[in-house]
C-alpha cells in the first residue's frame, strides 16, 4: 500500500499532538562546489534552493525533524529560521551529520544526552568516516520520549545477514550497536524512538527487524507501506521505530510522506522526502 501525502487534523487532535518527522537532505552544505571535502557528485546550493527548501520545510511544519546529511547549524538554520526552531547538531568531523530540529511553540524541552559515536564503526584502511547519533530526550508535562537519530552505512538494502559484503557487516554492526541502546531504554523503561536514514529496506521478516523484534516489540511505522517519494513501490529506507510507551502514542495511520518531485525545474532539493507520523503523548 503507497502511503498518502497529506494530513488533517481537528482542532483538538492538532492541540494534543506532536509531528515527528525524519528527513535526509542530500549534502546540505554552504561550502562551495570546489571544495576538497566534498565528492565530486555532491550538490551544491542556490539561495533559490534554500528558499524552497525552508519553503518545504514551512510546509511540512514538523514539530520534532530529525535531519541528516547536514554539515552545519549555519546550512541548517537557512532551511528551519532560528525564530521558529532550536536546532542540534552532532559533532562529527565530517559534513553528513545528523541532528534535530524542535519548533519553539511546540512546548517541548529537550536534554541533550551524549552522542552514540559507537554508530562510527573503525574501517581498517579507509579513511571515510561513518556518521554518529544523536541522542535527545524530549520532556513536555510529565511525558519524556527519547530519540536516537541515525544515518546508517549505505549499500546492504537488503541482503541476508551472512553477506560478506563489506557494507552488509558495516551495517550490521551498527545495528547491533543500536540493539545495545534500545536494550538499554528497556532496562530504564523510557519511551523510545529511533529514526533516521537507515540505508535498509526495514520490512516486519527482514533479518534485522525480526533481531531487533527478538529483543521488544517494537512498532516499524513503515510496515506494510511502500514509499511514494521517487516512484511508486519503492520500500521505505528512512524510518521510524516506536518502542515502550511510545508504541502506544502512535496515532494509527498518520505516517505520512512530502513529495518533492513536484518542485519546480532547475532547483536542487533532496534526492529523500520527509517521512511524518504524528504522535498523542500523554
Amino acid at each position: 500500500m503507497c502511503v498518502g501525502i497529506s494530513l488533517l487534523l481537528s482542532p483538538a487532535q492538532a492541540s494534543e499532538s506532536i509531528k515527528l518527522s525524519s528527513w535526509n537532505m542530500d549534502w546540505l552544505t554552504l561550502r562551495p562546489a570546489h571544495d576538497h571535502a566534498l565528492p565530486p557528485n555532491a550538490p551544491t546550493r542556490t539561495a533559490a534552493d534554500f528558499a524552497a527548501l525552508r519553503h518545504y520545510a514551512q510546509r511540512l511544519h514538523s514539530d520534532v525533524l530529525a535531519f541528516e546529511e547536514v554539515d552545519s547549524l549555519e546550512a541548517a538554520r537557512l532551511v528551519f529560521p532560528q525564530e521558529d526552531y532550536d536546532l542540534y547538531i552532532t559533532s562529527d568531523p565530517i559534513i553528513q551529520k545528523v541532528g534535530l530540529a524542535v519548533r519553539r511553540s511546540s512546548g517541548l524541552t529537550v536534554t541533550v544526552n551524549p552522542e552514540v559515536t559507537a554508530l562510527n564503526i573503525p574501517q581498517r584502511g579507509h579513511h571515510h568516516a561513518l556518521r554518529g547519533g544523536m541522542d535527545i530526550t524530549l520532556h513536555k508535562g510529565a511525558a519524556s520520549l527519547r530519540l536516537l537519530v541515525v544515518h546508517l552505512k549505505t549499500g546492504c538494502w537488503a541482503q541476508p545477514l551472512e553477506a560478506k559484503k563489506r557494507a552488509c557487516s558495516l551495517l550490521y554492526q551498527q545495528f547491533h550497536v543500536i540493539e545495545n541502546w534500545m536494550m538499554d531504554r528497556l532496562d530504564d523503561g523510557t519511551p523510545f524512538a529511533i529514526l533516521g536514514d537507515f540505508n535498509r529496506r526495514l520490512t516486519p521478516s527482514d533479518p534485522i527487524m525480526r533481531l531487533l523484534q527478538s529483543d521488544a516489540d517494537l512498532t516499524l511505522t513503515t510496515a506494510g507501506f511502500t514509499s511514494p517519494c521517487r516512484r511508486s513501490g519503492d520500500l521505505f529506507i528512512d524510518h521510524i521505530l516506536l518502542g515502550n510507551q511510545a508504541r502506544g502514542w502512535f496515532v494509527p495511520g498518520s505516517l505520512r510522506v512530502m513529495l518533492l518531485r513536484n518542485a519546480p525545474k532547475g532547483l536542487t532539493l533532496s534526492d529523500h522526502c520527509p517521512v511524518s507520523i504524528q504522535m498523542q503523548l500523554p
